[in-house]
């Protein structure tokens, strides 16, 4: 059974207490109901004056073959995130709570939960002319 250390929830964090490897599993629920898994890792190591988060995995999505998957950011000092071409992303709340991103036409609100540190996770609620989806990304520590 996992232990949760309780005495580092609700606690400001900051960018080192996401260096290293994390287990990471991701739900995507469409509005349609159809249902997507994302099942991998997340590893965030230091690059310039941030770290490098690469999520690398299997996608499952219904009746199609499974894929592999990566995605990059980058994460800076004051946990502001960048796509990995330097687009600002969005900023990651240190206590946890909300975030947003506007990406022309589609709007992205986050929600990041610290409540069960080292466990967090991540949801983004996706909506936009062509887009309607909740996404949670649960990542625990390896």
């Amino acid at each position: 059974m996992r232990r949760i250390d309780r005495t580092r929830a609700g606690i400001e964090r900051k960018l080192a207490d996401f260096a290293g490897n994390w287990r990471l599993e991701r739900k995507i629920s469409q509005a349609d109901g159809t249902r997507a898994v994302f099942l991998g890792q997340a590893d965030w190591q230091p690059k310039d004056d941030g770290l490098l988060c690469v999520e690398i995995g299997v996608l499952t999505l219904p009746g199609q073959a499974q894929m592999q998957a990566e995605r990059r950011y980058f994460w800076s000092e004051d946990l502001s995130v960048y796509f990995d071409d330097g687009r600002f992303f969005h900023k990651v709340p240190a206590l946890g709570g909300e975030t947003g991103h506007w990406c022309d036409p589609d709007q992205y609100d986050g929600c990041y939960d610290f409540g069960d540190w080292p466990v967090f996770r991540v949801t983004w609620r996706v909506k936009g002319p062509k887009k309607d989806y909740k996404m949670i990304s649960a990542y625990e520590r390896e």
